[in-house]
């Protein structure tokens, strides 16, 4: 309920959102400006159309070995993966990502980017390059935001199937230099529907004390000062330019290859 705690759903297209009192149109389309169950109240939405479905992606064509331990153990494929990665520093030793494997609402030919690449890198780094890239944008828009709601934000929740990784949720502090906290359930839409109903059923007189009853936060993940440095060193510096950078040359493949098929 409050605009100064933003909320993640780390889910197969990731979604960033804050309530918010002011109805805001952006023309660009970079967010969504959605009405709220609460009246009166606007719900603002930051969205990456392919965001955990990349992660899905990448199992699906470079993880089958983590998928076989997986099984062999019992647990989750990503589990497996926060294991290989956790040791690799923030910034994936120069391999940068932007999560562009769908085309933007405002430009159809945003395609996707990996750079920085060496010989030192490995599919580890691949996955966690993903895992930044899907932060580095979720920061983007939410400058954005931030900037025309004339909030700060002071902390973020998340849920959603990503947000049982560890990883992603500390890259997720480290990226925003702001506490990051892990939801009692991941199920958060299902639970926002549920407080919904509880609050039209008579369950609770209003949102107040529907949310004060029912959302509970998990393991809340602090900031690590060196890697927010090194995070907002690459942002500002590499990932804000390197769109520019490649955009056109995107349009320039567009045109020979014939993919995205002009209007």
């Amino acid at each position: 309920l409050d605009p100064k705690i933003a909320e993640i759903s780390f889910g197969t297209a990731t979604a960033m959102h804050v309530m918010t009192r002011k109805y805001i149109i952006d023309k660009d389309m970079r967010f969504f400006c959605w009405p709220a169950a609460i009246p009166n109240t606007w719900d603002i939405e930051m969205f990456i159309f392919r965001g955990f479905w990349m992660i899905t992606w990448f199992k699906q064509e470079f993880g089958h070995r983590e998928a076989l331990e997986a099984q062999k153990r019992g647990v989750a494929p990503e589990a497996i993966f926060d294991e290989v990665i956790k040791d690799i520093p923030p910034g994936c030793m120069g391999l940068m990502l932007q999560p562009y494997w769908s085309p933007m609402v405002y430009n159809k030919y945003a395609k996707g980017s990996i750079i920085g690449f060496s010989d030192v890198h490995t599919r580890a780094h691949i996955y966690r390059a993903i895992l930044e890239g899907i932060g580095f944008e979720l920061k983007r828009l939410a400058e954005i935001v931030q900037k025309r709601i004339g909030v700060r934000f002071e902390e973020i929740r998340v849920g959603g199937g990503g947000s049982k990784s560890d990883v992603a949720v500390q890259i997720a502090a480290d990226m925003f230099n702001l506490p990051v906290s892990r939801m009692a359930t991941s199920e958060i839409s299902a639970l926002g529907a549920a407080i919904d109903a509880a609050v039209a059923t008579g369950m609770y007189r209003n949102f107040d004390e529907a949310v004060k009853a029912m959302v509970r936060k998990g393991k809340t993940f602090m900031p690590n000062p060196a890697a927010t440095r090194t995070y907002n060193s690459l942002f500002n510096d590499v990932y804000m330019q390197t769109y520019k950078v490649v955009e056109p040359l995107n349009r320039k493949i567009a045109q020979i290859t014939g993919y995205p098929p002009e209007d």
